[in-house]
């Protein structure tokens, strides 16, 4: 079975993922990106303490420069993260310009070097059309330059594409993933603040409302 390299936030989607592939036995390796979010510095440890859990090798990669040279409320350098839904118009500020493209194409790179035949990426149905480097248009046409560039070694792969938030987190609570142990609000902080579009969202997908969520909220 071809080895995958497994682009690991930190974040429920990108664990379920993980989890996911080691459990129907597929080889892994993760790798990660410190780019400068403010909510890095919680994400990134609980990814290194799940590749070792699992048992998969970690890569951290840092890319300070994004948050140098980029516009964004998500980056430390940027403004603060706006509350509401991500229908909201200020939502769109928390967009990280071509950030997936960076880090697929990083990744792909990686995973050429060590013998590993696709990258996977936890983006699914819900995704938001704020954010043009997740929509399926997108994931398409690099996964063809990918495939391309890399002389047709390495593939992208979007397991999650036909999956809601709230299917992933379905899908993680059969293979017992700890969602204590992973992250999501995008204002970092000692605690997810719960009035973030991505706290709204892990909510929904978490079954909060039922008392499924085991995450610790502010708000």
């Amino acid at each position: 079975m071809c080895k995958t390299v497994v682009v690991l936030s930190g974040g429920m989607d990108s664990a379920v993922l993980l989890a996911d592939l080691v459990h129907k036995g597929h080889p892994c390796v993760a790798i990660s990106f410190d780019y400068g979010s403010k909510h890095n510095a919680c994400e990134l440890p609980l990814a290194k303490a799940m590749c070792a859990h699992l048992g998969v090798s970690h890569t951290l990669v840092p890319l300070p420069f994004i948050n140098d040279l980029f516009d964004s409320s998500l980056l430390k350098s940027g403004a603060e993260v706006p509350d509401g839904a991500y229908d909201a118009d200020n939502m769109k500020s928390t967009v990280v310009p071509f950030r997936n493209g960076i880090m697929l194409s990083i990744a792909a790179g990686y995973a050429e070097s060590v013998g590993a035949s696709q990258v996977a990426l936890a983006s699914h149905a819900g995704d938001h059309a704020i954010y043009p480097d997740c929509r399926p248009e997108f994931n398409d046409a690099l996964s063809a330059a990918i495939h391309i560039g890399t002389d047709d070694q390495v593939s992208l792969a979007f397991p999650f594409a036909h999956l809601d938030k709230r299917d992933i987190g379905d899908l993680g609570r059969s293979l017992g993933v700890d969602f204590s142990a992973t992250w999501t609000c995008y204002k970092g902080g000692t605690a997810h603040c719960g009035t973030c579009g991505a706290c709204d969202e892990r909510k929904y997908a978490l079954r909060h409302d039922e008392g499924l969520d085991p995450t610790t909220y502010l708000a």
